[in-house]
């Protein structure tokens, strides 16, 4: 994970890309745990694998149900996520990465530039 310091705000990035798709999305969940669990103000670019036909592991309602955990921490804490992922992504990969505050608990943003993912970030 990279690490920067923007105006009081820390921007990390974590890259998941090359992982399979369950082990991605563990690690992410895993690091955004860690980062609300340190109660202060931070931004993330999220370096998203490309899609698979058809990944396995955690169930969905096993990401959903530790999302909802992380939820109020994201809320408090979470400054923006900026996703950068491919453009083929399945569409119910999309629609939680720009469900942002229904979801994530802070805005989100997704796009297939890294520069402009860490831009985003920057600004928020």
């Amino acid at each position: 994970m990279d690490i920067r310091k923007t105006r009081g705000t820390t921007v990390h990035e974590i890259d998941a890309t090359g992982l399979p798709t369950p082990e991605a999305q563990e690690l992410i969940l895993r690091e955004l745990r860690t980062l609300t669990e340190r109660t202060a103000p931070f931004a993330a670019v999220l370096l998203m694998p490309a899609p698979e036909e058809r990944p396995a592991g955690t169930p969905a309602t096993d990401r959903i149900r530790a999302l909802k955990e992380l939820r109020p921490g994201l809320t408090a804490h979470c400054r923006g996520l900026a996703f950068v992922a491919p453009a083929d992504i399945p569409e119910e990969r999309a629609k939680a990465i720009h469900s942002s505050d229904s979801l994530w608990g802070c805005p989100t943003t997704a796009t297939q530039d890294a520069e402009a993912a860490r831009a985003w970030v920057r600004s928020r």
